[in-house]
């Protein structure tokens, strides 16, 4: 389990991430609007945590976890790295950070070069940030984690069409923990596989993360599969933090309507419970990032909202526990 009385591997605080978008039916000298894909994110990630991230297509996960690696800037708050500042950072800082921090992508065949052998993919970020090693030295690492990872040294000079989804993820996984990072954010891994190659993968993770002591942004749409790999799980709604508690907490009790939602979306393995449970069907659709509702983002959808809703933003707030809520009506 994650020591919380050490210092933060990484200190998210009050990130943002806006566009600025041009309808194009409109005049040249109209006014841009703002797209708020990110929308004042914080939390903190300690070494050996799994942050679980959840929530709907479109409120934010993929943005935030590529604003974290600076593959898309963000406009606002602090991203701190083992107590350094990386939006302050230069382009050599960044390059030096990322050796500690890897990402895992959603598909894992379109993540993989098809003209590279499975020894080169997985080879390519030792020849980048450690070039100083031989290739017999590249070539020895590279067998050794494909090992570790459950891929045999026969496939080595294969191509990436030559594998089930299952596998190319597993070369993905490999590429991503060649230069031992302290870090792996895992963007939707499994939501392209099966439900058996699934398990396959979220076990290999938490067997790779309990050899290695890696730390985990797991992001997902299941709170099914987060349940199985976090710690603690940050709920997001329209680019902004609903929930934010510890596993058991957030399972447990709920403290968001959002949250609750979700939660009575997930199967039950019992026919007969599965067929008396209440299902918290949420009403309309998800509001547009350009214009989101006032007050609370998640008032328009959700069967608790009263006239204060519309009028103050709620931050999230402790309700101890080690959970935390954005709703303006949840008690401590």
């Amino acid at each position: 389990m994650p020591d919380h009385a050490q210092q933060p591997l990484l200190s998210v605080r009050n990130v943002k991430v806006h566009f600025q978008v041009k309808n194009s039916n409109a005049w040249p000298w109209t006014p841009k609007k703002t797209l708020k894909a990110v929308d004042g994110v914080s939390f903190d990630l300690y070494p050996g945590e799994t942050l679980g991230v959840v929530g709907e297509s479109g409120c934010g996960k993929s943005t935030l976890s590529r604003a974290i690696l600076n593959l898309i800037p963000a406009t606002g708050g602090e991203i701190v790295w083992m107590g350094r500042d990386l939006r302050r950072g230069s382009d050599q800082d960044w390059l030096h950070v990322r050796k500690d921090i890897q990402m895992i992508f959603q598909d894992p065949l379109a993540s993989l070069n098809p003209r590279m052998t499975v020894a080169q993919i997985i080879g390519e970020p030792l020849r980048v940030h450690r070039p100083e090693l031989s290739a017999d030295e590249v070539m020895k690492r590279v067998k050794a984690m494909m090992a570790k990872v459950g891929l045999r040294e026969q496939m080595i000079n294969r191509y990436p069409h030559e594998f089930s989804g299952g596998q190319c993820q597993r070369i993905g996984i490999a590429r991503a923990l060649i230069l031992e990072p302290k870090l792996i954010i895992c963007d939707e891994p499994v939501s392209a596989l099966d439900v058996s190659i699934q398990a396959q993968i979220i076990n290999l993770l938490k067997a790779l993360q309990r050899e290695m002591g890696l730390a985990l942004i797991f992001i997902a749409h299941d709170l099914a599969v987060v349940k199985h790999i976090s710690d603690r799980i940050l709920v997001m709604y329209l680019g902004r933090e609903m929930e934010l508690a510890e596993k058991q907490a957030l399972y447990a009790r709920p403290s968001h309507p959002y949250t609750r939602a979700l939660l009575s979306a997930i199967p039950i393995p019992d026919p007969r419970l599965e067929k008396n449970k209440q299902i918290q069907i949420l009403q309309g659709d998800l509001p547009s990032p350009i214009n989101p509702p006032s007050g609370c983002v998640f008032r328009t959808r959700c069967p608790q909202a009263q006239e204060r809703c519309a009028q103050e933003v709620p931050v999230l707030k402790s309700l101890g526990g080690g959970t935390h809520s954005s709703c303006l009506l949840a008690q401590a």
